[in-house]
């Protein structure tokens, strides 16, 4: 793979703006699915990014049954609890966009949830955390993917860090840093995706667009929940996008770079680095957001 261009993806943001007419159809319905007993709090946080971000509607499919109830600190998310007949619930939601991993685990619904959405047609779907770790160990699920996208090519990403990525690759988190160029490409390969590697100068590349880096970025971003943050980030910026005209990849590349982009901004008003959270990073996405409209 060739040198990695530079992302210069928030030039696109202003096709984000809203008609004084516009209602929460046009801004879309976004799935997130997991939060597995546990490990909830990585599905509140993809959902907080989704709503924030400027989705429609934000639903979260919860695996955790002390968990899927209204939260009073975030009354907009609509939490239910993840039904046992996963197909049915996909249909009769209808969403916009679908986004899997957060927290989900790796138990028998959470492999009934992950078969339900690769069988899922035409909508984005962002793979990320749990879920590209039940890809990695389940051939048929990496079968499903590679199917999906044939069927609909562009319409999956998958946003794996280092470790993820080696998992996928069946390699270490060390040789996939020693060539992370090379590394992306064989993800692209591999799961006929689009492809977001995590991590210092974070690349994205799809079968159709060579690699791109992000600039942007600190080491205040390494802390638990960042990565759910850009999972909802991306998919309500693509359950918008779906009536602004921004594809997958677009969206992909917007969410990374505001993504890194916010958390540069509250290192220079001296939040963080160290102690930055991902909840501080989702409010400062969308002030950017904004301001670039």
């Amino acid at each position: 793979m060739t040198t990695p261009t530079k992302l210069q993806a928030l030039e696109l943001v202003h096709r984000l703006k809203r008609e004084a007419s516009e209602h929460k159809g046009n801004a879309g319905k976004v799935l997130l699915i997991g939060g597995a007993p546990g490990m909830s709090g990585a599905l509140m946080l993809a959902g907080s990014a989704a709503l924030h971000l400027g989705a429609g509607w934000t639903i979260l499919e919860m695996l955790d049954p002390t968990a899927a109830h209204a939260v009073a600190e975030q009354a907009e998310l609509m939490v239910r609890l993840a039904s046992f007949n996963a197909q049915e619930q996909l249909e009769a939601t209808a969403p916009d966009v679908i986004a899997i991993g957060p927290g989900l685990g790796f138990s028998a619904l959470a492999r009934d949830w992950l078969t339900a959405v690769l069988h899922y047609p035409k909508v984005p779907l962002v793979i990320d955390a749990d879920a590209l770790s039940l890809i990695a160990d389940t051939p048929e699920f990496l079968y499903l993917l590679t199917q999906r996208n044939q069927s609909f090519p562009g319409m999956s990403v998958l946003t794996p860090h280092p470790g993820e990525a080696a998992h996928l690759l069946n390699t270490t988190a060390i040789s996939v840093q020693e060539d992370r160029l090379a590394a992306l490409s064989s993800l692209v390969k591999l799961s006929n995706s689009i492809v977001v590697l995590k991590g210092q100068h974070t690349l994205i590349a799809s079968p159709i667009n060579t690699a791109t880096q992000c600039d942007q970025g600190n080491p205040g971003m390494a802390v638990g929940g960042m990565g759910d943050a850009l999972t909802g980030s991306i998919a309500a910026i693509a359950a918008q996008g779906i009536r602004h005209h921004i594809n997958l990849w677009e969206a992909s590349c917007i969410g990374v770079q505001l993504h890194a982009s916010a958390a540069d901004s509250l290192v220079a008003h001296q939040v963080g680095p160290i102690g930055l959270t991902p909840t501080e990073v989702i409010f400062e996405m969308r002030s950017l957001l904004n301001k670039l409209l």
